[in-house]
């Protein structure tokens, strides 16, 4: 059998052994009424060139993980993704992944293939979650055709739902770790982000518990309700 093998159409090629891996990833766990401290949970943050969901790519990933109700320090995850042609932009500047890390990055499908193997079957936080779904759903289509049906959970939604009192003038990572007095090793690197967005998580499950959402479908409700009334309001 040939060490390649090619997708019909458009999509990727892949080797024998990368599409087996694809076939063995784990399938999105539903979500269930476990107490939150019993669930797994991945804590993602990306680096990217850019802002553009459409244009820019997935430069790093890093993740860690919050099990049994802690961050579990040794599972974590962080990559470099390998990019052709990728030239320094005002992204770098932010970021400070320079041109020749991305040059000696790790190949995009293996890199991405590892990712999910380590994420599982596990929600997903992130904040601002939505720009890190499309992004990471993005890349793991173009990469390997595979389709993302993993839940994803914006702590930056869950913050101000579980803390109506806090009224942020900056609500964005830097304001919601400052209000809880966290500390932030280097803003903008993808595996520090992770770690302080999992302490945010863990403060905020604490809230959840106290008020009685106790549970991802509890919480999702919650959530679902405030987007209506926002919408109603608009």
């Amino acid at each position: 059998m040939s060490r390649f093998t090619w997708f019909s159409g458009r999509g990727p090629a892949l080797t024998q052994r990368q599409l087996e891996r694809r076939h063995t990833l784990a399938e999105a766990c539903a979500l269930d009424e476990r107490p939150l401290h019993q669930q797994r949970f991945v804590i993602l943050d990306l680096e990217t060139s850019g802002l553009n969901m459409r244009r820019d790519q997935v430069l790093s990933i890093g993740a860690v993980v919050i099990e049994d109700g802690a961050i579990d320090l040794s599972q974590q995850f962080e990559c470099t993704l390998l990019r052709a042609g990728h030239q320094a932009s005002a992204s770098t500047l932010i970021h400070g992944i320079a041109p020749n890390a991305i040059a000696n990055g790790e190949d995009p499908v293996e890199a991405l293939l590892s990712f999910m193997e380590f994420v599982g079957g596990s929600p997903l936080l992130a904040f601002h979650a939505e720009f890190d779904q499309r992004m990471l759903a993005r890349a793991l289509k173009q990469s390997l055709g595979y389709r993302l049906q993993h839940a994803f959970f914006d702590v930056a939604e869950i913050a101000p739902l579980l803390c109506p009192q806090a009224k942020l003038s900056h609500p964005g990572l830097d304001g919601w770790t400052q209000h809880f007095g966290l500390q932030v090793q280097q803003r903008h690197h993808a595996s520090a982000d992770a770690l302080v967005t999992a302490e945010l998580a863990l403060i905020l499950f604490s809230k959840a518990r106290q008020q009685g959402l106790d549970s991802l479908p509890a919480l999702l409700q919650q959530l679902n309700s405030r987007r209506r009334q926002r919408a109603h309001s608009m």
